[in-house]
């Protein structure tokens, strides 16, 4: 357990290498969570075809939109943990701790229930080609029944991530991809179960690694703080009110961005199976620059907390100028190999002839996703780790809502660019967090915003 072992090191030792040293493991869990998210996507689209791979895609989609609230309240809990840790408030993490679980898990319940009520309305709300609509709903119904896990997981990664350690975190997601990949070749490949297949490798695999995660913080609650009796599970009326301040504006960005780009496909989807299933895949690739763009982005979130916590403000360049570079490179490498080879590169997940064709013409925008991910992180660790909530909600409303869906309806429908429009209008919403995050960072308004925690 490296708990509090950040801040120490980031008093003795070196900014940049304490930041790789503390992302490294969560590149390694990106690496193995982008691989995860693939699989299903290459076994589906080589054994049951792009009308399962358009399924899977768009189910994929209506999945994200509904993790919102694991995601920001999370992520919430992230800075508030890393926050009064850095301050040496102990007891304040274990509040915030049982707080987070009963709030957050609650919520999986619920959303659950909703989802699954409302699975077919959703499915028709995106305009899901015909042919793909059964496998649609084979996935998302069974996906809706793993929330549960998907939000336990994600809510022990930040306490353990807001406490520096990034390295169990990997072991979970770890055992969940290895997991998956072995789920989905034998319901696909061998039982035949197709997109239905897919979706049950992927709940199953999430329950083990939730599972594993929760024995290993009660495993270690001496450690932690965090005793895992009844009483310790209530709600803490302070800590909720902060966690709410500040988690709220993070789930309502996270929601406006999932359902922005939900808006986005359900016009390309009316382009039919192969548009549907292209923009899947361009999707996934883009994802690969999450590998090492949200390593630092939450590792420099959880260095930002803890260093804003403590008041070591000057730490705090160092830490968006060393991810900025290591960012920029890894996506320069991505940019080559998409430009260089994008036939191997979209042909492992399907070689359908119509599907590479329209793949090539995507090309361009997959550059732009790679850059726009690459430029947003370091500032957006700055936004997340300092609690600015408002700014977060603003990047949120003005990314997802109206740059995204603006500017796809303006180039795709006013301009007619058609499916191209919708492409780019989407790559180009990515650079707004850059943006607004640069500035925030150059008014060095960070520095005298009062933390969450106070």
């Amino acid at each position: 357990m490296r708990a509090n072992t950040i801040i120490n090191d980031l008093t003795t030792g070196s900014v940049s290498k304490t930041l790789i040293i503390f992302a490294f493991p969560l590149m390694l869990s990106n690496l193995l969570q982008t691989i995860y998210n693939t699989v299903d996507m290459i076994i589906v689209g080589q054994f049951v075809g792009k009308t399962g791979l358009s399924a899977v895609s768009i189910g994929g989609n209506l999945l994200h939109l509904f993790t919102f609230i694991a995601m920001g309240f999370a992520n919430a809990g992230q800075v508030l943990v890393s926050q009064y840790l850095g301050a040496g408030n102990k007891k304040a993490v274990s509040r915030t701790v049982g707080t987070m679980f009963t709030f957050v898990l609650s919520c999986a319940i619920v959303l659950s229930v909703i989802c699954s009520i409302f699975a077919e309305q959703l499915l028709s709300f995106m305009n899901t080609p015909a042919e793909a609509y059964k496998f649609g709903l084979d996935y998302t119904i069974t996906c809706y029944f793993g929330l549960f896990f998907i939000y336990g997981y994600n809510l022990v990664s930040a306490i353990l991530r807001g406490m520096g350690d990034s390295r169990h975190p990997f072991i979970f997601i770890a055992t969940a991809a290895v997991t998956n990949l072995v789920l989905d070749l034998l319901f696909i490949a061998v039982f035949k179960w197709e997109v239905f297949g897919a979706a049950l490798a992927t709940v199953i695999s999430q329950g083990v690694s939730f599972v594993w995660a929760l024995f290993f913080l009660y495993k270690n609650r001496e450690e932690f703080g965090f005793d895992f009796k009844y009483k310790s599970f209530r709600i803490d009326k302070d800590i909720f009110g902060r966690l709410l301040r500040l988690g709220v504006p993070m789930c309502l960005q996270s929601a406006a961005i999932a359902f922005s780009m939900l808006i986005v496909n359900s016009f390309i989807n009316a382009y039919g199976v192969v548009a549907s299933a292209v923009t899947g895949i361009g999707s996934k690739l883009a994802s690969i620059t999450s590998i090492i763009t949200l390593a630092f982005s939450t590792s420099g979130a959880a260095m930002t907390g803890q260093c804003l916590g403590a008041g070591k403000y000057e730490r705090i360049p160092k830490i968006i100028r060393t991810a900025l570079v290591i960012n920029l490179l890894f996506a320069s490498v991505l940019i080559l190999a998409t430009v260089l080879f994008p036939r191997a590169i979209f042909g492992l997940f399907n070689k359908e002839p119509e599907v590479l064709e329209m793949a090539m013409s995507y090309i361009p925008c997959a550059v732009m996703l790679y850059l726009g991910s690459a430029l947003r992180s370091p500032f957006m660790a700055l936004i997340n780790g300092s609690g600015q909530s408002k700014l977060n909600l603003a990047v949120g409303i003005l990314d997802g809502v109206i740059s995204r869906i603006g500017l796809a309806i303006l180039l795709g429908i006013t301009f007619n660019w058609g499916i191209k429009g919708f492409w780019y209008g989407n790559a180009i919403a990515g650079y707004v967090p850059f943006l607004i995050g640069g500035v925030f960072f150059a008014s060095g308004k960070w520095k005298r915003k009062r933390l969450i925690i106070n």
